[in-house]
């Protein structure tokens, strides 16, 4: 029989050789998109840390470096104690019959307070005023015998012994006047302690007693407590580490202490260092120091909290960049520094000591070199920037406004708020101390080399 041709109709082959088409074609697809992606990374690459790199412009803070005097100051916190402290208590026993003084009120020395009912003393006064002028004189009547005495025993009319004994006589009566005028300043004493006065220049605290009360020298809460509040002294502490330097420069004079409120926008008073503590507390490894305030405004309260600075000595004329700008590596601290081309290039530098908003530069920059202060996340060495200039300022504790001041220049946008908005035109906060430290290693107020000169390790 003889073979019949294909039917062209017949469809069986080709599904298998469409499946292989769209297979081949997937894989097309798959080497293309490889492709393409793999050149789009290059790409990525290139512009983060390629040759193109350097085309991109970054907008950067700049400040110049100054030369200028900068203050040292150490700071530390403290509170506000009393030079004295005074419970005022009866010294003799009695009714209270009257008040003279106010619960809050300034009493000065010898202010009548409290007044004792006084009659009992008066008597006892009285009585041994008599008994005193009694004995007086017996005693007086006992040496004119003594002198009648004498003359009769000269010629032999009466015997030693009755001489010898009008001589103990006397001695006695004097004895006895001596004890009398003894018992009458004790009366008349007590007479004045019935006046119940202030020993101190204070502050009256809340009283403890009411008109009419009994009081005894033996009461535990006393009638009132007497507080001196000017002059007052602050207690505040510092690092052990700025020991040598703090005592160094006490001996060379009187050092200025600064009290400022919690939050840094009050200064409550200025006053003069007078003891650092005998002793290191190995607890805290802190030490305690006192100074003495004037307070005729009563700015500074018994337990108040406060921010003690003290002033240490002022460099002259040393090179200073903001704080901002200090930056770590591998190879110790550094600053980025723009050139004239307007890159920027990395300069190593040596920090001597850190102010608040200011850095003291020992080594490394000069004046009139614009460095980054804002930015630097962005940069390596040859990217081109765009610098923006930032003033260099570091205000002085002195030139800023007390919390009284400063709550007197209120913005109008801030007054039509009730006073919550805090504007730019605010009252500054007094710039932070530290002293001799390494930006972002050691706290500020410590030393980068302690005891050794001005200069800051590189790590």
């Amino acid at each position: 029989m003889p073979e019949q041709p294909p039917n062209p109709d017949e469809t069986g082959p080709r599904p298998a050789r469409r499946g292989r088409t769209w297979i081949i074609v997937g894989i097309i697809l798959l080497v293309l998109l490889g492709v393409f992606l793999v050149r789009r990374g290059k790409g990525s690459t290139q512009l983060a840390g390629g040759p193109g790199a350097g085309a991109r412009v970054v907008p950067v803070g700049v400040t110049s470096a100054e030369r200028r005097d900068v203050p040292i100051w150490v700071e530390g916190l403290g509170n506000v104690t009393s030079l004295a402290t005074v419970t005022i208590r009866a010294r003799v026993s009695g009714q209270i019959v009257s008040i003279a003084f106010q619960e809050g009120t300034r009493v000065k020395v010898g202010d009548l307070l409290v007044q004792i009912d006084p009659r009992p003393f008066k008597i006892a006064l009285e009585q041994a005023v008599a008994t005193y002028n009694r004995d007086v004189a017996t005693l007086r009547n006992n040496e004119r015998d003594l002198v009648r005495y004498k003359d009769l025993v000269g010629q032999k009319l009466i015997p030693q012994q009755q001489y010898d004994a009008q001589v103990a006589t006397v001695e006695s009566a004097k004895a006895t006047v001596a004890l009398d005028k003894a018992a009458a300043d004790n009366a008349r004493l007590n007479l004045q302690f019935s006046s119940v006065t202030s020993p101190i220049n204070g502050l009256a605290g809340v009283r403890q007693v009411d008109l009419g009360n009994l009081v005894t020298p033996t009461d535990a809460n006393g009638i009132v407590v007497l507080t001196q509040m000017d002059p007052i002294s602050v207690l505040f502490t510092l690092p052990q580490d700025d020991l040598p330097r703090v005592t160094a420069a006490f001996a060379k004079g009187t050092l200025t202490v600064e009290a400022w409120d919690r939050s840094g926008l009050g200064k409550l008073g200025e006053g003069k260092l007078t003891v650092i503590d005998n002793q290191v507390n190995p607890g805290t490894a802190t030490i305690r120091l006192r100074a003495e305030f004037p307070n005729p405004d009563y700015r500074l309260w018994p337990s108040l909290f406060v921010k003690a600075r003290m002033h240490l000595q002022t460099l002259q004329n040393v090179v200073v960049v903001a704080t901002p700008s200090i930056q770590r590596g591998p190879n110790g601290t550094f600053v980025y520094v723009v050139n004239p081309d307007s890159t920027v290039s990395v300069r190593n530098v040596q920090v001597d000591t850190v102010q608040g908003p200011v850095v003291v530069i020992a080594q490394g920059v000069q004046p009139g070199d614009r460095v980054v202060v804002d930015g630097q996340n962005q940069l390596r060495v040859g990217a081109k920037v765009d610098p923006r200039a930032v003033p260099l300022t570091a205000p002085q504790p002195a030139q800023q406004p007390s919390q009284s001041e400063a709550g007197q220049q209120v913005d109008p946008a801030q007054a039509q708020s009730g006073g919550r908005k805090m504007g730019a035109q605010g009252a500054p906060a007094p710039q932070q101390t530290g002293t001799r430290a390494q930006p972002r290693q050691q706290p500020q107020g410590r030393t980068a080399q302690q005891g050794g000169p001005r200069e800051a390790s590189a790590q």
